[in-house]
């Protein structure tokens, strides 16, 4: 569904993601795994057009989207779940929601937002609540709910666990296998080895850059010196 080839991306003269190379099945759910500063949230942002690659190719769907903008890039189907969160603290739940389906051009937004709402409850509960009064959980809910207005074909998701209680992260560990049974590709960076591991079934390790280790959950558990080298863990 989405294939990276050769890929490499600067910031200014700064030479950070050297030659990527990765596949994305539709359906899959595979994560990117890597220290901080290993290039993860670059890549996220390279797919997404934010940070362009200056030399490979990003392919989706058969067709090259390497130089399109990134509002080109969302109208084919690909959201990101930005590391962070990025919603807008002083809207309410129902206004992020709605400015997200602006660029939908939704025949039915009344639709995509019950949708929302019957998908993450706290979030009708919430609907008329600013944000910047919701709890760390609740607005990552409400930055993946708004991730999945509309038609949406593959989440990148940049860190989502960051910051949150473990009881909320083994909320978003179910959250995201219930987005699997949907046949939605997802893109998780992630530093939360447990979870990955958990919920994805392909895995990528990111180190200054380059991609290390390609394997599945079980190869890359029984790989403990990969574990210890590239991500400080063990097995």
């Amino acid at each position: 569904m989405m294939s990276v080839e050769d890929v490499h991306t600067y910031y200014g003269p700064s030479h950070v993601l050297h030659g990527i190379d990765l596949l994305l099945e539709k359906g899959d759910v595979i994560s990117v795994m890597g220290r901080n500063g290993a290039g993860k949230t670059t890549l996220m942002r390279t797919i997404m057009g934010l940070t362009p690659a200056r030399q490979g190719t990003v392919g989706f769907d058969g067709r090259d989207i390497t130089r399109l903008k990134p509002h080109d890039i969302f109208r084919l189907g690909i959201r990101l779940v930005p590391q962070g969160r990025n919603v807008f603290p002083k809207l309410t739940v129902e206004e992020n929601l709605r400015l997200a389906l602006v660029a939908q051009k939704s025949a039915d937004p009344r639709s995509e937002l019950e949708k929302a709402y019957d998908r993450f409850p706290i979030l009708g509960q919430r609907r008329q609540q600013k944000v910047k009064g919701l709890s760390g959980g609740e607005r990552q809910m409400l930055a993946i709910a708004r991730g999945l207005l509309g038609k949406t074909r593959i989440l990148l998701m940049d860190e989502p666990s960051e910051g949150l209680a473990p009881l909320i992260i083994r909320e978003l560990h179910d959250t995201i296998l219930e987005i699997k049974t949907e046949d939605i590709t997802i893109f998780l960076a992630e530093q939360n080895v447990k979870m990955a591991l958990s919920v994805c079934d392909r895995h990528y390790i990111l180190e200054k850059g380059e991609i290390r280790f390609t394997g599945t959950t079980e190869e890359m558990s029984a790989n403990k010196d990969i574990m210890i080298q590239t991500l400080g863990v063990s097995a």
